[in-house]
């Protein structure tokens, strides 16, 4: 089945090709909604490469690639609701998205609520892992690259 004809794993009213496919291609996410959609629509993919290159820079060095992909293709993913998405504003622009994610695997069946911090850098968003912790003081330039301190920027969604 091709990704013209199969309903979009993110669960909005499209095939994947109309909705996350073209996200997973490389056109840049419009949104910190849409973004997080296709990041979820990738792990029922088994798309690690899109959830590395979609995580903020400075972080993807010290992401779990083999863990991931390992959740990713042991799941059996069961449907993803988004609550809320926040525009914040700023330079850069940030923003909030709120989501419970449900799945199955080895272990019974889960599920994962989750308010996501994401930034917009360059015309691309990305996600701020929040498990990736970075060597950046409140002083130093932001790991997002906007040129500014580190506290006057992304340090809020650091939790």
């Amino acid at each position: 089945m091709s990704a013209s004809s199969i309903p979009c794993p993110c669960g909005n009213a499209q095939t994947l090709a109309q909705c996350c496919g073209r996200f997973h291609d490389g056109l840049p996410a419009p949104s910190a909604e849409s973004l997080m959609r296709s990041r979820y629509s990738a792990y029922v993919l088994g798309l690690t490469d899109y959830l590395c290159a979609t995580t903020l820079p400075a972080q993807q060095a010290a992401l779990d690639i083999e863990g991931m992909r390992a959740w990713s293709l042991g799941s059996t993913w069961l449907g993803l609701e988004v609550e809320s998405h926040e525009l914040l504003g700023g330079q850069p622009e940030h923003a909030f998205v709120t989501f419970t994610a449900r799945w199955h695997d080895e272990r019974g069946e889960h599920q994962h609520r989750e308010r996501s911090a994401f930034v917009q850098r360059g015309g691309r968003w990305y996600f701020i892992d929040p498990t990736v912790k970075l060597a950046a003081g409140r002083n130093d330039p932001c790991p997002c690259g906007s040129g500014q301190k580190f506290k006057k920027c992304c340090a809020a969604y650091f939790g």
